[in-house]
């Protein structure tokens, strides 16, 4: 198999991958399908073309969502905004897979929601670190890299946003109950 052969088939392999949770990442950050579609196409293509710079191949999730992260900062320096401007709710277009039952999946999607609800009302900074390893399945070093923050940081905003959200799902349930 020639080189170029070689690079498609791991490029096809990494974008299948990563695909997903790229797209929600940058769907949760943007809210904007159409600029979201922009957003992550322009990362792999940047990642196509930087294949063969990548020396370690295990570290690709690690590039992806760092340029993913980068592309979206990039785009609201351009329009000289804040991220947590825009709340359009142009987000149930969030790919999710899914082989339950319709109930099961009915419950699960109000959920999910709720959870994106909440999230839409925390600070940046909570949301970005909870998508980045929510969506992203990202590792604490990963993400401290990602944002150029600490670790611990990272565990701290992301255990305040999880008990936000855990007490606010409880009170829903008690109110169904």
């Amino acid at each position: 198999m020639s080189t170029q052969g070689k690079n498609i088939l791991e490029f096809t392999l990494i974008y299948n991958r990563h695909k997903t949770g790229i797209y929600n990442y940058v769907l949760r950050m943007v809210h904007d399908v159409m600029l979201c579609e922009d957003i992550v196409q322009n990362v792999f293509l940047k990642f196509f073309e930087n294949l063969k710079v990548i020396r370690i191949k295990e570290s690709s999730k690690y590039w992806l969502y760092t340029t993913a992260r980068n592309e979206v900062y990039s785009y609201y320096r351009g329009k000289k905004s804040r991220v947590d401007q825009f709340n359009v709710t142009d987000t149930d277009d969030l790919e999710i897979e899914s082989e339950g039952n319709l109930e099961y999946d009915l419950e699960q999607s109000e959920i999910r929601k709720h959870i994106m609800d909440m999230l839409d009302n925390m600070s940046i900074d909570q949301r970005e670190v909870y998508l980045l390893k929510e969506y992203g399945g990202l590792s604490y070093r990963e993400i401290a890299g990602i944002m150029n923050i600490d670790g611990d940081l990272v565990k701290s905003r992301l255990f305040k946003t999880r008990q936000k959200l855990i007490k606010s799902i409880s009170k829903i349930v008690k109110e169904d109950l």
